[in-house]
């Protein structure tokens, strides 16, 4: 499997891309005031996160600050959890809950191409997005995930088999996230195609795809490398939780 250096840069704003998006495109305007008015992005000095009910991830400045790791607190509350890239050791006052392994591809050769049979998905479909998500597993997906860009779907006698859709948006760069298939209809390229469309759309924009899969799943990374994505970089995604002082006699 190669991997691929973009550039020089240290670090590459892939390299910290929730923050790269929260503080970018993801924080216009006013944290892009979802369907209800509430924002999808909360930032606090030195860290930021997206709504818990729009995607699981925060992001501080610096990891090596303990300033950004006093703001992250403030943003999680007492004992609360963040999900965090890169993160392997918790500073004082934070503890490691659990880690995974993950690969970040970046498309070198993909062919983009808009798609007859996907539709637009929208707030309305969040309930039948949700079913298929839960079913197939492609990774985190919430109530307002939908708010962060476009999300295409096939439908088979107009029941949703098939979805992709645009999750993280450094500036420059847009993720392909939530890329599942019924299991039922697997095997006729779905996912591809709608890999495809999304990416019409982001490369429309002057944008360039990239996504992240489990590093486990070697069947995912065979497919997105044999359409055109190559392996930039190995990653660690970390849960922690607050454990600091403050954080304990808040709930005492």
């Amino acid at each position: 499997m190669t991997v691929i250096a973009l550039d020089s840069n240290s670090p590459h704003i892939l390299d910290i891309p929730a923050w790269a998006a929260l503080t970018g495109p993801h924080a216009l305007p006013h944290s892009l005031k979802g369907m209800g008015g509430t924002p999808t992005a909360e930032r606090s000095g030195h860290a930021v996160r997206y709504h818990p009910d729009v995607a699981p991830f925060h992001a501080v400045s610096d990891e090596e600050d303990p300033r950004a790791w006093d703001d992250l607190a403030a943003l999680v509350g007492p004992g609360g959890t963040a999900s965090v890239r890169g993160v392997t050791e918790a500073p004082e006052g934070w503890e490691v809950v659990r880690t995974g392994h993950g690969v970040q591809l970046v498309d070198t050769g993909l062919r983009a191409e808009p798609d007859p049979e996907a539709v637009r998905l929208g707030p309305h479909d969040v309930p039948e997005i949700l079913d298929l998500v839960a079913r197939t597993q492609p990774g985190p997906y919430l109530p307002r995930t939908v708010e962060l860009g476009t999300y295409l779907g096939i439908r088979h006698h107009g029941r949703l088999i098939a979805l992709a859709g645009e999750r993280l948006h450094p500036p420059g760069w847009t993720e392909i996230s939530a890329v599942c298939t019924d299991a039922a209809h697997r095997g006729r390229g779905l996912a591809t195609r709608l890999v495809r469309a999304v990416a019409a759309g982001i490369k429309e924009r002057g944008e360039r795809p990239f996504l992240h899969a489990a590093a486990t799943n070697a069947n995912a990374i065979r497919l997105y490398e044999s359409i055109g994505f190559t392996l930039r970089r190995r990653t660690v995604f970390s849960l922690v939780q607050h454990t600091g002082a403050a954080a304990l006699e808040e709930t005492a």
